[in-house]
């Protein structure tokens, strides 16, 4: 009799389990297909208060403060009258959160972009201190998997964004882009994980030819 109950004990934890691993799939699915609607700063902000309610109810999946992160970050691309410096302490905030379950180059993605828009207020009194922070989160990053496109692409960015007497412009961000090009290529992505960037690397390396 003992040895039943543990056995109904156990189906039951499996199946409590499955059903919440499911529940999970569903919400990051659904949100996932927000991002081909979202529009505007409001939509942006929204989908990110979603992924982060998703983590926080999840409390051991990094991916939703990942998502989190990626949508307040396109909403700091796209709005030029966003307070960035709000933006970025609020996505610096989902980074720390989701590295506390998992420490993984994909968030320094993210950190990356954040360092990048605060330095972008005022590029030429922040590039001390945000420029470099941006770069520390890159070569973080690519410890952490020296494979992930992504990485490449956004350090492309940066170097193709420099002017070239301080290193930068097409003919130096040419060879970056190649190589995230074919790290693109070459990527298999889990569900649920991070697949974009290759036709973004795809138009600038266009532009470097």
């Amino acid at each position: 009799m003992k040895k039943l109950n543990l056995l109904f004990l156990s189906i039951l934890v499996m199946a409590t389990i499955h059903a919440q691993s499911d529940k999970y799939v569903d919400a990051m699915k659904k949100n996932l297909a927000l991002f081909d609607s979202a529009k505007t700063t409001a939509d942006f902000q929204a989908l990110a208060s979603s992924f982060e309610r998703i983590g926080d109810a999840e409390k051991n999946q990094w991916l939703p403060y990942y998502y989190a992160g990626i949508a307040l970050t396109t909403a700091g691309w796209m709005d030029t009258k966003l307070d960035k410096e709000a933006n970025a302490t609020r996505t610096k905030a989902l980074c720390d959160k989701a590295e506390a379950i998992e420490k993984t180059s994909e968030i320094y993605e993210v950190r990356n972009m954040a360092a990048t828009q605060e330095m972008m207020i005022d590029p030429q009194t922040r590039w001390a201190t945000y420029g470099k922070e941006a770069s520390t989160d890159l070569q973080i990053g690519m410890k952490l998997d020296p494979n992930n496109p992504r990485l490449y692409y956004l350090q492309g960015m940066s170097v193709f964004n420099t002017p070239e007497s301080f290193g930068g412009g097409k003919k130096n961000a040419k060879p970056i882009f190649e190589k995230a090009v074919e790290l693109f290529k070459a990527e298999q992505p889990k569900p649920l994980h991070p697949s974009w960037g290759k036709k973004e690397a795809e138009s600038m390396l266009a532009q470097c030819q």
